[in-house]
């Protein structure tokens, strides 16, 4: 098997108890993807018994599809880490922060000095 190793931000923490990645508070997929285009749900998430027996693994974040979080660059996240946990139906990103567009008054570009 032909592999590859890349840089991508961990999932350091895990809440959701009945997804069969899950042991120990932490995600153990080799990588997960994030949202629905508006959503930051994990769409990784497995409801499944039993949960995976590698815990020497941790995953990262392969691909994050919700354009409207701060944290997304050209589809890859780009936080330190994440923490994915319960926020509404099924699991979330729970690092999850809008960004402020353009024409916002909160954004840096029309704050007055």
């Amino acid at each position: 098997m032909n592999s590859k190793a890349i840089d991508m931000p961990v999932v350091g923490e895990c809440s959701v108890a009945e997804c069969t990645y899950n042991a120990n508070n932490g995600c153990h997929a080799r990588a997960i993807t994030v949202g629905d285009g508006i959503h930051p749900g994990c769409d990784t998430f497995l409801a499944a018994s039993p949960h995976t027996r590698d815990t020497g693994r941790h995953a990262g974040v392969g691909a994050c599809k919700v354009a409207g979080c701060r944290h997304n660059d050209d589809y890859a996240c780009t936080a330190d880490q994440i923490a994915v946990g319960h926020a509404g139906p099924g699991a979330s990103c729970l690092t999850y922060q809008q960004r402020l567009l353009p024409s916002s008054p909160s954004h840096p570009e029309h704050r007055q000095s």
